[in-house]
């Protein structure tokens, strides 16, 4: 098909041009200058991988295996028997699967010997919710749905039902419908590991009676079995490795308090009155708030010491009310010692613990006692969730909790939007594990015990280049008439990143009208201080002029891991799921 008609009124019809697929003129000269006669062979192609694509240690029989591959895919060229490939094969290859932004080979590559204390941990909040913290139904699916994507901390909400002779897990205080603890559990251990083999951690939020602490026990015990890691010790001295406790399930909850005490804290912390959530104005999502004071406190909920459904005091005055079986299930303590801030991040040798506070209270920490929190967090773990205004479930910009050393910046996975679209793809590192080594920077201490301060001014240690060349693929995924009734789309590219604040920027490429095949071909340059925390954010939208732009694709790469050279883009839709065809033709370079 040719041409495309859009019928304007039962009169008139508009009809358009269709573009073919074309490579752009620098394709075309690469294509030149490692050809001969029209025809790449595998000597070129191989120099070709090596010199433009930065792939020093690809090999001839790799380059060999490229060849056959686009040749099986378009036998209609009539090159089969010359296995060489012209250039309409060649830039098939670029814009293809086989080329993409990050290698597919490289797996887990991270050291995963160090404790847990030096990961970053693809953490859910609220994980059994199916859509809003007020009213939607609980639910084993978006546990499933989490694990699957590779999450590795799942929360629980356990309370007792309503005839209090069983557990449920319901985000309390509100209307939202229960679902039973076991059926959770059994689900857990079902799909814990079909996307990877380290460690899952389950953390609970506990608000029920010794009885129902001691049946959680049985429960839990008796669900999960040998693959259940407690270490029977009191408190641990150091976290073990993830690759010493691959397939394995951990168990991270506070010491046990009375029930009373529990109930009364979480209705304080869930009342819908407390606050309003911010209307997100943009149909993709809110921008990632900015790191420079974009979380405006809230005073009922920001105090450190206050009464929160995911605040830890600890609270052991009353043993006999503590249910010891269900105390050693807990492998990794939580809670918050009395004496406000400075107590909380106090390091001690002997033992580990994990912290939790709410994006407020981190906020508000980190103006004072930002090397604080990095020293706490190279021995201990950091849990950081969203507001409870947030009953969208929405989230927050993760920059701020990564770059103070938190291992658990913990997300509503459920939803969607830009700062979950950077969590993805900050969790698209070190094969997608759930697991991703924190920078040295935030583990390493100087000779005379100072530790990375966050707030200081670095020099760039690096420069990203980005050039989008063009995209295609939404004339296969999308209705020919979803972004425009009367013409085809006209498409803008948003390319920038996600970091640390000095880094954090978003760039706008033109907008190209009638083009359902744009290309841009426009280069922008990304100056970086913290290249190790680097996302880079990639948006697609379609222009509208009388309404709000039309989402048309998003992706987030981690620019640690970004594969130098041409490649092929694939982009997702608002929820994180991949598009079949849409995808776009970029070129990175560092310098």
């Amino acid at each position: 098909m040719s041409k495309q008609t859009y019928s304007v009124c039962f009169c008139f019809r508009r009809r358009f041009k269709l573009a073919i697929s074309e490579a752009p003129p620098e394709i075309k000269a690469l294509f030149d200058q490692y050809s001969e006669n029209g025809a790449m062979t595998v000597d070129h192609l191989h120099r070709f991988l090596t010199e433009v694509q930065k792939e020093e240690k690809a090999t001839k029989e790799e380059a060999q295996a490229t060849i056959d591959h686009c040749l099986r895919e378009l036998k209609h060229l009539n090159i089969f028997h010359r296995k060489v490939l012209n250039l309409e094969a060649f830039f098939k290859y670029l814009f293809g699967d086989l080329n993409p932004p990050l290698s597919p080979s490289i797996g887990v590559h991270h050291d995963m010997s160090a404790p847990l204390s030096h990961y970053f941990i693809y953490t859910g909040h609220n994980s059994y919710l199916t859509g809003n913290q007020l009213s939607s139904d609980c639910s084993d699916v978006p546990i499933i749905q989490a694990l699957h994507r590779g999450v590795r901390v799942i929360e629980l909400d356990i309370w007792p039902n309503s005839t209090k002779d069983d557990v449920d897990v319901l985000h309390g205080g509100t209307l939202t419908a229960p679902v039973q603890l076991i059926k959770c559990l059994k689900s857990i251990k079902e799909h814990a590991f079909v996307a990877s083999e380290y460690p899952v951690v389950i953390t609970l939020e506990d608000h029920l009676t010794p009885d129902l602490q001691a049946k959680v026990a049985q429960l839990v015990t008796q669900t999960f079995g040998d693959i259940l890691f407690s270490p029977g010790s009191e408190c641990l001295k150091e976290f073990p490795s993830p690759e010493s406790l691959k397939k394995r399930i951990i168990i991270s909850t506070k010491p046990p308090q009375e029930y009373l005490e529990a109930k009364d804290a979480v209705k304080s912390e869930n009342d819908p009155k407390s606050g309003k959530t911010q209307v997100d104005e943009e149909a993709w999502g809110q921008e990632v708030p900015d790191l420079k004071g974009a979380i405006v406190a809230d005073d009922k909920q920001d105090e450190l010491d206050d009464n929160d459904s995911n605040g830890e005091e600890d609270n052991d005055k009353s043993p006999q009310h503590v249910a010891p079986e269900y105390k050693r299930l807990i492998a990794i303590h939580a809670g918050k010692p009395k004496g406000g801030l400075v107590e909380c991040l106090k390091v001690d040798p002997d033992k580990v613990r994990r912290l939790s506070l709410s994006e407020q209270q981190l906020e508000k920490a980190s103006e004072v006692y930002a090397k604080e929190i990095v020293r706490f967090t190279q021995r201990n773990i950091l849990r950081v969730y969203p507001k409870g205004i947030r009953v969208d479930s929405s989230n927050y910009n993760p920059m701020i909790g990564w770059s103070h050393g938190a291992q658990m910046v913990a997300f509503n996975m459920q939803g969607y939007g830009r700062s979950l679209w950077v969590m993805q793809g900050m969790f698209r590192a070190n094969g997608g594990c759930g697991y991703v080594k924190k920078p040295d920077f935030l583990l390493k201490t100087g000779p005379h015990n100072e530790v990375f301060d966050p707030k200081y001014k670095l020099p760039v240690k690096t420069t990203l280049k980005v050039k989008v060349y063009m995209g295609e693929g939404w004339y296969y995924d999308f209705k020919h008439t979803h972004f425009d009734a009367y013409s085809p789309p006209d498409f803008y590219a948003r390319v920038g990143i996600a970091g640390v604040a000095a880094d954090s920027v978003m760039k706008k490429t033109k907008t190209l009208e009638d083009d359902w095949i744009p290309a841009w071909d426009e280069e922008f340059e990304f100056p970086l201080t913290v290249p190790e925390l680097a996302v880079l954010r990639i948006e697609v939208h379609e222009y509208d002029m009388s309404e709000k732009d039309d989402f048309g694709g998003q992706t987030c790469l981690p620019v640690s891991e970004l594969r130098k050279g041409i490649r092929a883009v694939p982009l997702h839709s608002r929820k994180g799921e991949k598009y079949k065809s849409v995808k776009l033709l970029m070129h990175f370079e560092f310098v």
